[in-house]
């Protein structure tokens, strides 16, 4: 089962779904005639973790080292044959497989519980009676959550879930701390993580090993990895990529990273992975040339971007591909109650991106001066819903979480028309900007092509900080669009900022209030505060006078991305911290939203001065009466009834047209003229949806006028206006 490349993630990224890097670069390798397998290193150490040889074996340890001194790591010691009972089958549960388990797991007897059931949320409001698999689900992710406390208490401080040794690779300007850390013994985790590698170098025997790194939590298992192989494999080459090494090192000199590796490549990886296996196949040609690739020459780091051809079209890539991985391993785990916020930890989702790139790329904040932000590209929506089918039959799953940056209206609505078309079932959601291109109809168009909610950045709800992001979107424009979506039955998350260069306390403390009056009017439906944490590649890094931003440089040997500074204000944003993540933390459970905002934080705040219905008052705006000549129509819903009838006043008969609309939830009933109301019924077979056609405004307006009068009179009417809310849409 010999294979020329081996495409590694290392641990740990997500429980749930394999990160879609090595899934991409398969795909291309596979237009290529390139063989290659994938492992998502992470998932398999967890598999191996968390089964009761492996647990029995986890308390001997912890036993032996004398580390369980806590009450919590007492009591689950304590517990210890609890978990090696409930564990095997736990996890066959999250993996799906043991559903009836359910009903065990929401009874008090069956889990084991230590601290983390000790905030556990109000499970008849998050759950209600009947949804026993998600609250569930809900308990199971609470009980690995006290075992994980364990195992970092006793066994191996570095462990967690989505992340490891994840503070080594957090702002590490140089390489000392964890060179030195790679060189002590190998941990509890690195000993089952290379166990596992070393049984997969001897099946594959790859030539060329590709370490992908997106997260400061793989940094270190992926250097363990590189390590492991060096030593053992010497005649294998290794390479390192990913969204680590695309952001933070960029500035790398520290020539000792290559004692574990033999090159290091930055960006989009497809070409720069084709040349280097050229050259490991071919490793004797001299003054070889790479292209985006750091290497050791003379005993100092080089840069090698000598190749000009230029990287490959999003066309050309060919579709990301599962195979090798795992599928039926990962686990769908609930840590909060709240289906917005569990769809990154619950369900398999395959990963799109709609466009290279982000269309926006403006944001001041943002690494847009980097080529994966800066270069735009997007994908046809034909091209799009062939892999996306390609996909569902490698994978039978059905699930597409799109990636993007921000993913582009108009390609979002041409990805929804293409999937209605093919009468395709899908579930997706993305990554968007709370721009006013999302009006109510697009946004119904959206869900019916199976959009079930999309994330975006809020940042700070305050218009001036949002004109220095440079976002684009004023706090009004965001409520509406959000209420576009919730009214289609679309789950909204909000990414907020806070500590934004210049922000005020007073900004903060209305930010939130903006916040509050989102979650109560039930706008949006799940939010996450960060600090804002300055780039060394975004425009306020780059130029950080502009933004009242003191940068605290260091020098850089190793990775450089965030950089320490100070606010020419001088506050202390930090302080916000807890206070803003304990409310949203509330909102989200439906609660605390008539809680003073002082309440929330143990200091003095000042009262905001943002009006108490802002928000609402924002939602009272009318339906415009003007159309664009260029807007598509098209219709969403079905045939209706038919029946003839007519009507006869002052001698004067009428003959009219009655329609029947069936929705999937209700009857909607109209009366019409005879000759316009059959006009209009040909109109929406000619535009329904499933036949791929629509109409432009303009060419409809024409259509009309060939036999009538009067077509905005017509269009503005009550009849048009009902059909506007079932189904009738411009876009």
């Amino acid at each position: 089962m010999a294979k020329d490349i081996l495409l590694i993630t290392p641990p740990f990224t997500q429980l749930n779904t394999p990160y879609p890097a090595t899934v991409y670069l398969k795909g291309f390798l596979n237009t290529k005639q390139i063989s290659s397998f994938q492992m998502d290193l992470g998932i398999e150490v967890i598999a191996a973790l968390f089964s009761k040889s492996s647990l029995e074996n986890l308390f001997n340890v912890a036993l032996e080292n004398n580390s369980i001194t806590s009450q919590n790591s007492q009591r689950i010691y304590a517990l210890k044959n609890s978990y090696l009972s409930t564990i095997n089958p736990v996890i066959s549960f999250l993996q799906g497989k043991n559903e009836t388990l359910a009903r065990q797991i929401c009874t008090t007897s069956y889990l084991p519980k230590a601290s983390r059931f000790d905030q556990l949320d109000d499970l008849e409001w998050a759950f209600g009676s009947m949804g026993i698999q998600d609250k569930a689900k809900h308990l199971a992710t609470l009980y690995l959550e006290d075992l994980s406390d364990f195992i970092k208490e006793c066994v191996d401080e570095n462990f967690g879930f989505s992340r490891y040794a994840e503070r080594l690779g957090q702002s590490a300007n140089s390489f000392d701390e964890l060179y030195n850390n790679l060189q002590l013994e190998k941990t509890y985790i690195d000993t089952i993580t290379l166990e596992i590698l070393d049984k997969k170098l001897n099946t594959i025997q790859p030539k060329l090993v590709c370490i992908s790194v997106p997260f400061p939590g793989n940094l270190f298992s992926g250097f363990r990895c590189a390590q492991f192989i060096k030593k053992n494999y010497p005649e294998i080459t290794v390479s390192m990529g990913g969204g680590f090494p695309n952001t933070e090192l960029r500035s790398l000199s520290d020539v000792r990273v290559f004692e574990f590796l033999d090159f290091i490549t930055l960006d989009d990886g497809e070409l720069p992975i084709e040349i280097l296996w050229n050259f490991v196949k071919n490793p004797s040609e001299k003054d070889y040339n790479f292209k985006r690739t750091f290497l050791k020459e003379n005993n100092k780091v080089v840069y090698n971007n000598l190749v000009t051809k230029s990287d490959y079209k999003q066309s050309e890539l060919g579709t990301p591909d599962y195979t090798d991985l795992l599928l039926d391993t990962y686990l769908s785990v609930i840590e909060i109650a709240n289906p917005m916020h569990s769809l990154w930890s619950d369900g398999r989702w395959n990963k799109l991106t709609m466009a290279h790139g982000c269309y926006w790329a403006k944001c001041t904040f943002c690494d847009i001066s980097l080529d994966y932000i800066k270069i735009y590209e997007p994908i046809t929506a034909k091209l799009l819903v062939d892999r996306m089918e390609t996909i569902i039959e490698t994978t039978g799953e059905s699930g597409f979480h799109f990636v993007d940056e921000a993913a582009p209206p108009a390609l979002m609505r041409a990805l929804a028309l293409e999937i209605l078309k093919r009468d395709l079932t899908v579930t997706w959601w993305a990554n968007i900007r709370f721009e006013k291109s999302f009006t109510k109809d697009l946004c119904a168009l959206l869900k019916a092509s199976g959009l079930i909610a999309v994330s975006g950045g809020l940042e700070v709800a305050s218009d001036r900080l949002l004109r220095l992001i440079d976002k684009g979107v004023t706090v009004e424009q965001v409520a509406q669009v959000n209420l576009n979506f919730t009214e289609s039955d679309v789950l909204v998350h909000a990414y907020l900022m806070y500590g934004f260069p210049t922000q005020t306390e007073q900004e903060t403390v209305d930010s939130l209030e903006m916040v509050r009056q989102l979650f109560r009017l039930g706008i949006i439906n799940s939010g996450f505060w960060h600090q804002f944490s300055l780039t060394a590649h975004s425009p306020i890094g780059l130029h950080p006078k502009d933004y009242g931003v003191l940068p605290n440089y260091k020098k850089i040997t190793f990775a450089n991305n965030d950089v320490e500074f100070k606010d020419v204000t001088g506050i202390d944003h930090s302080k916000f911290s807890y206070g803003l993540k304990k409310s949203i933390f509330n909102f989200m459970h439906g609660i605390g939203f008539d809680v003073d905002l002082q309440e929330w934080f143990d200091f003095k705040i000042p009262s905001t001065t943002i009006h108490p219905y802002f928000i609402e008052d924002c939602l009272t705006s009318e339906e415009s009466l003007t159309t664009k000549m260029s807007a598509k129509i098209v219709w969403l819903g079905g045939t209706p009834l038919v029946s003839y009838t007519s009507k006869t006043k002052r001698g004067k008969t009428r003959e009219l047209i009655q329609l029947a609309f069936h929705t999937k939830n209700e009857l909607f009933e109209t009366s019409l003229e005879k000759d316009k109301g059959e006009w209009l019924l040909n109109t929406i077979e000619k535009i329904a949806i499933q036949k791929g056609n629509s109409l432009t405004f303009q060419q409809l307006k024409a259509d009309f006028e060939l036999y009538f009068n009067d077509f905005e009179l017509f269009w503005y009417s009550k009849p048009i206006k009902y059909l506007r809310n079932y189904g009738l849409l411009v876009l």
